[in-house]
């Protein structure tokens, strides 16, 4: 953001009172005063751009966080609306990984998009859960109205995510035809009826000390369920929304192994997701890299590699 000298304080103004004032103002705008109406939300501010708002939800039986990073002129175009870029979480993390895990704050300033960091909650896996909290709908309905409705949100949406959250990306977009025009995974759970997989799912669940048949039921007796929110089974509803798709070999080396041994079991269904794209006739920009490992280190640059695809799809500078 580029840097604005203050102006100097009229005759008879002390500085703490023009101080006072402006850091008002600044809040009132960037809250949406600005536009004339308040968010009916509570919003707590972090930054010059950044806030979290508390959202009641229906679909979750509570109310849930999203971190919201706002356009550098929100406050200063009040008739002006934006395009929405979504970032998922991974599992056993929660919404405010992007901001403390990358530089998403800087990197967006000066481009004219909303980022919107929803809770997926502890697992990171955005579904509606078997008699239990629906993430899918709080993502995809309550989230958006609330963004339309008090942040000037247009209907142009992108999503992305990392592992449970690069699962999220792919099956919202896969399920909603639509919704998105781009959607982006890193090292996502892209088959989650894949060998092996269903018991890294529930081992995600587990670990939450969640019974595993919470999520979508017994892998074999509830096959029908584990499909349906399956992105590889659902793959014919991403036609027409520009994709991203990234996953490591993973390796063995020094230092915590774990990593890269998870890099290497979701190696296999990313490769059968990106066949069944092919097979569909649905084009996607795929990165399979040797070597790797399930964590931040690896995602931060793919995010930066897959932004071309999802800028171009938001109508926003690359």
């Amino acid at each position: 953001m580029p840097h604005v000298p203050p102006q100097q304080p009229a005759a008879g103004v002390s500085r703490r009172t023009v101080a006072r004032a402006t850091a008002a103002a600044g809040l009132a705008a960037l809250l949406g005063a600005a536009a004339g109406t308040t968010p009916a939300r509570a919003a707590t501010r972090l930054g010059p751009r950044t806030l979290d708002v508390s959202v009641p939800s229906a679909a979750l039986g509570r109310s849930a966080p999203v971190r919201l990073i706002l356009p550098s002129d929100f406050g200063t175009r009040p008739d002006k609306t934006y395009p929405v870029l979504y970032l998922l979480h991974g599992a056993h993390d929660d919404y405010t990984s992007w901001t403390r895990e990358t530089d998403i704050e800087a990197f967006t300033a000066g481009r004219d998009l909303i980022v919107a960091m929803p809770d997926a909650g502890p697992t990171g896996i955005p579904s509606a859960w078997r008699g239990g909290p629906d993430y899918e709908t709080f993502q995809l309905k309550e989230v958006p109205a609330l963004l339309a409705r008090d942040y000037r949100a247009s209907g142009t949406r992108a999503i992305a995510g990392v592992s449970t959250g690069g699962y999220g990306a792919m099956a919202h977009a896969a399920r909603h035809p639509g919704a998105f025009t781009a959607a982006a995974s890193y090292s996502g759970v892209l088959d989650t009826t894949a060998p092996g997989v269903p018991a890294i799912v529930n081992a995600i669940v587990a670990r939450e000390n969640l019974p595993a048949a919470s999520l979508w039921g017994h892998p074999v007796f509830n096959l029908l369920t584990w499909r349906d929110f399956n992105p590889r089974a659902r793959a014919g509803g991403l036609r027409g929304t520009a994709l991203y798709v990234s996953q490591g070999s993973g390796v063995g080396g020094g230092g915590d192994p774990l990593p890269g041994i998870l890099e290497s079991a979701l190696w296999p269904s990313a490769q059968g997701f990106a066949r069944t794209l092919a097979l569909l006739g649905i084009p996607a920009t795929t990165h399979f890299y040797g070597g790797g490992g399930h964590d931040w280190a690896h995602w931060k640059p793919e995010f930066t590699a897959s932004w071309p695809v999802l800028a171009r799809a938001l109508g926003v500078p690359e």
